[in-house]
């Protein structure tokens, strides 16, 4: 078992009795990283949020990302490939859930995988792909649909 930190600090810069203050935060992490955050632009416009900032929404989908790369790498390192590079461009997509709530229903993974050498054959990268998914701890801890194409 573990604990993970994560400190978020927002200070007023005026107006917020009247709905006019900025929602730009910081994200602080306990290895040391600020990340500058925000609310997403698309919930509330700028200049009230920066688009700037990382938003809960891509937080999230940016976890769900690295968490499967991680295992991916971890899996594939262990079946004795040698991967050169990994880049995903992850999209979450927001909707109602089937409550009527706001929720993230769909995450999709796009990875694209470059190999040192021979590249594993299409079953076998399927494989190391759903293992890495059943093993991702931020996948098992969400509801959302997660696809990896």
């Amino acid at each position: 078992m573990a604990d993970y930190l994560a400190t978020v600090e927002w200070r007023s810069g005026g107006g917020f009795r009247e709905g006019r203050y900025s929602r730009a935060h910081s994200l602080r992490f306990d290895g040391g990283a600020i990340v500058p955050g925000s609310a997403s632009p698309h919930v509330v416009p700028p200049p009230m949020s920066d688009p700037a900032g990382v938003d809960p929404e891509e937080a999230l989908v940016a976890s769900a990302s690295a968490c499967h790369m991680l295992w991916f790498l971890h899996l594939a390192r262990d079946s004795g490939l040698d991967v050169a590079a990994y880049r995903d461009e992850a999209r979450g997509t927001m909707g109602k859930d089937e409550r009527g709530r706001m929720a993230m229903t769909r995450i999709v993974l796009r990875p694209e995988i470059a190999f040192a050498g021979d590249p594993p054959a299409a079953a076998e990268l399927e494989r190391l792909h759903h293992e890495a998914h059943e093993r991702c701890f931020i996948a098992n801890s969400l509801r959302t649909e997660i696809v990896v194409e």
